[in-house]
């Protein structure tokens, strides 16, 4: 099987491709194969050229970090929940997220999560307990492993820094959920950052890997912001 990478030596460097051999069992993730390629000091690409240890990112190897988080065959998905068993044909692509900077090779920047929860004030601050028949949905939605993928596959991330993606969204949902007071701020920011550009296509469900149901917490935010109304208050309708 061959398996090409798009490399970058720097952040402010080239991409290029390189290809590599792989002969071995089809039952490992694709974080194997990044490990069994890495093996060796003497690591050779096809054509039986010198080069580097392809660099990524890992952390748990058990899909709740979300730090391996790249393109295999143009899907967004986590390295270490990604079977080559899974994959069709002889050939393996893997490119790094293409809407965050590279740092090198497969790892990537993702501090702007960060920075637009903390340009927002995105915290719960005082919680306060909904009721039990939020906690489910609640829970699911703090599986959130912050990998950016959603924003990957999405088509309206990426074309103005006024959208800010489906992680974001998420943790909207969490907020105005657990904080009463803070509810009618929450769903303000909610719509300028996602509600009023979002456009449905739940491509970030597809691919979330901790497998939010984004259609449901989107919903409720969106009922809220035209009725201003609690997710307390809209259930059951």
């Amino acid at each position: 099987m061959k398996v090409r990478i798009l490399r970058q030596q720097t952040p402010v460097s080239e991409p290029y491709w390189e290809s590599f051999d792989y002969d071995g069992p089809a039952d490992i993730s694709v974080s194997g194969l990044l490990d069994y390629l890495n093996y060796h000091d003497d690591i050779r690409t096809d054509d039986g050229r010198r080069t580097t240890r392809i660099g990524w990112e890992c952390s748990c190897m058990q899909g709740v970090c979300g730090a391996c988080a790249m393109v295999i065959n143009e899907v967004p998905a986590l390295a270490c929940k990604t079977f080559v068993r899974d994959l069709k044909g002889r050939e393996i692509i893997i490119r790094p997220l293409r809407k965050f900077p590279v740092i090198h090779d497969l790892v990537i920047d993702r501090t702007v999560i960060q920075e637009q929860l903390t340009r927002t004030s995105m915290f719960i601050g005082e919680y306060q307990p909904a009721d039990s028949r939020e906690q489910a949905l609640q829970a699911l939605a703090a599986r959130c492993l912050k990998c950016g993928l959603c924003m990957e596959v999405c088509p309206a991330y990426g074309e103005g820094s006024r959208f800010y993606g489906a992680a974001f969204a998420n943790d909207c949902y969490l907020v105005a959920s657990r904080n009463r007071e803070k509810s009618h701020e929450v769903r303000q920011t909610y719509d300028e950052h996602f509600g009023s550009v979002c456009s449905k296509s739940l491509s970030c469900m597809t691919v979330c890997p901790a497998g939010i149901p984004m259609i449901t917490t989107i919903a409720k935010m969106n009922r809220g912001i035209k009725g201003g109304k609690t997710p307390k208050e809209n259930r059951g309708k």
